[in-house]
């Protein structure tokens, strides 16, 4: 009997409650990671991450200019990143565009590429 209350007494104890006595709800965020995404198929290990403080969801998509300054779609990096901001970099061959988002469990998934 002494054993069943110490029992409950730690999971009482270890519980994560809230500020009014409730449960708190998971929060945690979910990213895929990958360092080589292409056309819905990750070369390499297909990973997940989970966001911390200041982090977002990222989608590095690196586009490739052509000589008539077309760019042309050629590979995506999915991660975690701090301080991430939605940007665009040009430099002469190549474009990258990187994409933030923590709306919502893996919603750094490119669409549409």
């Amino acid at each position: 009997m002494l054993l069943l209350l110490l029992l409950g007494t730690v999971l009482l104890r270890s519980w994560n409650w809230g500020a009014q006595g409730f449960l708190k709800a998971d929060t945690t965020t979910m990213c895929y990671k990958c360092t080589s995404y292409q056309l819905g198929y990750c070369y390499g290990v297909m990973d997940f991450c989970i966001l911390n403080y200041r982090q977002s969801c990222a989608t590095e998509n690196i586009y490739l200019l052509t000589e008539k300054g077309q760019s042309m779609y050629y590979y995506s990096k999915l991660s975690c990143r701090s301080n991430c901001e939605n940007i665009i970099f040009l430099d002469f061959n190549k474009k990258t565009e990187v994409l933030c988002c923590k709306h919502s469990n893996y919603c750094n998934l490119p669409e549409g590429l």
